[in-house]
C-alpha cells in the first residue's frame, strides 16, 4: 500500500491539536507513515541485524586500529556488553549478529542469535585491486536479503542494520565518492580515529580506487570498492523494503550500503528513515542523495547501529502520535 505525504498531513491536521504544533515530530510521523504505507504505522516489534566483516585495505594503514578489533568487538556484542546491545536492550530491540566475512570469527560456543556465514575471510585490498568479485558480491547481498526476509516473516515491522568492520569507513568513502559525486576530500573522514596525516593517506586511496572504475557504477564497479558487511546490508535493505518493512538507517557505513541498495534496487530509499547524521563529513552528502533528513545531529560516529537506536524513541513517539491521538472531530463530538 502506498500513501502520500499530503494524505498524512491531512490526518495530522485533523488531530486534536493546533496544526503543526508538534513541529519536527509531525514531519517525522509523515516520513514513518509514508515508509510503511499507512497512517497508523507500527514500530514494534523491531530487530537489528549487525553484519560484521574485515577489509584488506587495513594493510594500507588507513586506521589506527588492528584488524583483530573486529573479532574482539563482535565477541563483546555477542556478550551483550557493547554500546549497541546496551541501547538495543533499553529500547526493546531484538538483535542478531551475522559474520559476513571476518578474517577470524570469535571463539565459541556461539549464541543462538549469531550466524556464521562468511563469504570469505575478509575482502581483498581495494587499494591494490577489486575488493571482491561479482560472485562474492551476490553471495553477500543474498546473505543480507535472507536476514531481512526472515525478520519480516517473523513479524518484525521495523529493521535496523548495524555494522562492525575495522577499515569499513574507507570502503564507505569510496562508495559515497562514486555514487554521489562528492569529492574524496569530503567523502573521507577520520573514521575510528585517524589523525590528519592518516586521513590524507586514506583520501588518496579513496581517490585512486574510485578513479580505477573509469566512471562505471554497475555491480562490478561497486564490488571493487565495497565490503562484505556493506553489501550484505544493501541486500538487507532492498529485501526489507520489498517486504514492506521500515528501514531505520544508522551512520555513514550503513548509509553507504543504502546508496548501493537504492542504486541496484531503485525505490528502496522510500522505505528509509535516517536515524542521525554522523560526524563523518560525507554522511550528509549520502543522505542528500537518498533524499533523507536525519532525526538527530549529535556528532555520533561509533556505528554498530547506535545512532539509529538512539533515535528510535522519537520514531516511537511519531507512531504514537498517528495511532493514539484523538481527532478534533472526536473531541468535539461530531
Amino acid at each position: 500500500m502506498t500513501i502520500t505525504p499530503q494524505q498524512v498531513q491531512v490526518h495530522l491536521d485533523g488531530l486534536a491539536k493546533p496544526p503543526g504544533s508538534l513541529g519536527r515530530l509531525e514531519a517525522l510521523a509523515a516520513e514513518l507513515a509514508v515508509a510503511q504505507g499507512t497512517c497508523t504505522p507500527l514500530t514494534h516489534p523491531r530487530r537489528m541485524v549487525l553484519f560484521a566483516g574485515d577489509h584488506g585495505v587495513v594493510a594500507q594503514g588507513v586506521t589506527p586500529w588492528p584488524q583483530a578489533v573486529t573479532t574482539a568487538m563482535v565477541a563483546t556484542i555477542l556478550s551483550g556488553r557493547a554500546s549497541s546491545t546496551a541501547l538495543a536492550a533499553a529500547h526493546g530491540v531484538d538483535v542478531r549478529v551475522v559474520d559476513a566475512g571476518m578474517a577470524k570469527a570469535p571463539s565459541g560456543p556461539f549464541p543462538a542469535h549469531f550466524r556464521s556465514a562468511p563469504v570469505a575471510p575478509g575482502t581483498a585490498d581495494l587499494a591494490a585491486g577489486p575488493a571482491m568479485d561479482i560472485a562474492q558480491f551476490d553471495a553477500a547481498w543474498s546473505l543480507g536479503a535472507s536476514e531481512a526476509e526472515a525478520a519480516v516473516a517473523a513479524g518484525f515491522r521495523l529493521l535496523i542494520a548495524g555494522e562492525m568492520g575495522i577499515g569499513n569507513t574507507t570502503a564507505s568513502a569510496c562508495i559515497t565518492h562514486a555514487l554521489t559525486g562528492v569529492g574524496a576530500d569530503i567523502a573521507t573522514g577520520s573514521g575510528a580515529g585517524a589523525d590528519g596525516a592518516m586521513r590524507l593517506h586514506k583520501r588518496a586511496i579513496v581517490e585512486q580506487a574510485v578513479a580505477r572504475l573509469g566512471g562505471a557504477r554497475d555491480k562490478a564497479a561497486l564490488a571493487a570498492i565495497a565490503g562484505f558487511e556493506i553489501v550484505a546490508i544493501a541486500g538487507f535493505y532492498a529485501a526489507g523494503a520489498a517486504a514492506g518493512a521500515v528501514l531505520l538507517l544508522d551512520g555513514y557505513v550503513t548509509t553507504a550500503a543504502a546508496l548501493i541498495a537504492d542504486a541496484l534496487a531503485p525505490g528502496t530509499a522510500r522505505a528509509m528513515i535516517a536515524g542521525h547524521r554522523s560526524a563523518e563529513p560525507g554522511h550528509g552528502a549520502a543522505l542528500a542523495q537518498l533524499g533523507l533528513t536525519p532525526i538527530l545531529e549529535w556528532q555520533m560516529r561509533l556505528g554498530e547501529g547506535t545512532g539509529a537506536l538512539t533515535a528510535l524513541p522519537l520514531l516511537d513517539s511519531a507512531s504514537a502520535l498517528l495511532r493514539d491521538v484523538a481527532t478534533l472531530d472526536e473531541v468535539l463530538g461530531q
